[in-house]
């Protein structure tokens, strides 16, 4: 089995940004490695990175080891969008988290997959996957469940999971936290596909409103998001060094 998923990884194209490794992938290729990753059944670790995830790698070794051996990681957000084209390794389109939580629902309501939701403040998991349903109602949401859970509640939590049985468990944890607890308990979870989503569920429960479409085109959707949330304050302080350090790295 590794070897087969070795062959298919090797037909992802790569981009280094900052020595970080993100896959050059379209949305269409991202469901079709999801998809595979599934069939494979051995538990596998999805990250969708964005600036805050490169400038996170660069101080934690554990975090970038994940990026290194993930078998899929992609590019959210425009400040990595815009490193890809500095930097001469251009990323064909953005594959966020979000969007890729509307995809997978939609797989599911064709294909039968198994999904489970976990993350957010309590109920906003539920209402996330009551939306999206509406509009798959074949959609296959096996579980939700928030995550607020005290560490003395957490075996509870993963044995639940486990029994649900989900093809691809979405974590809405905040980064690192969200790839690193799905990574340390890959075994117990039993999910073949883990993939951290941070705030997606927010979005589909309407907590919180997603930017207009003319902002995601034009990069300024973090702006929108910080208007929404002045608490992502730290994040948007991060952009200026991030793009500092692009601008200052070779061009391969």
């Amino acid at each position: 089995m590794e070897s087969a998923l070795q062959e298919r990884e090797a037909a992802l194209q790569e981009a280094r940004i900052l020595g970080v490794r993100v896959h050059r992938v379209r949305m269409a290729e991202a469901l079709q490695r999801i998809e595979q990753l599934i069939s494979l059944r051995e538990p596998s670790l999805v990250i969708t990175a964005d600036a805050n995830a490169v400038l996170i790698a660069l101080e934690d070794a554990e975090f970038r080891a994940l990026l290194e051996t993930a078998p899929l990681v992609t590019a959210d957000g425009a400040g990595l969008l815009w490193a890809g084209r500095r930097l001469k390794q251009p990323f064909p389109e953005r594959v966020s988290g979000v969007d890729l939580v509307e995809q997978l629902t939609r797989l599911s309501h064709e294909k039968g997959y198994r999904l489970y939701f976990l993350g957010a403040a309590p109920g906003v998991a539920e209402q996330a996957a009551h939306n999206l349903l509406m509009k798959y109602p074949n959609a296959q949401i096996v579980g939700v469940q928030h995550g607020y859970f005290q560490t003395s509640d957490e075996p509870a939590v993963i044995a639940q999971i486990a029994a649900a049985r989900p093809d691809v468990l979405l974590i809405g944890m905040g980064m690192p936290r969200q790839e690193k607890w799905a990574w340390a308990h890959r075994d117990a979870l039993g999910a073949p596909v883990m993939i951290g989503v941070g705030g997606s569920f927010d979005v589909y429960a309407g907590v919180v409103k997603r930017a207009p479409r003319w902002m995601q085109r034009t990069g300024c959707e973090w702006l929108w998001r910080l208007i929404q949330d002045p608490r992502k304050i730290k994040k948007v302080r991060n952009l200026p060094r991030f793009a500092w350090r692009v601008w200052r790295a070779p061009v391969r």
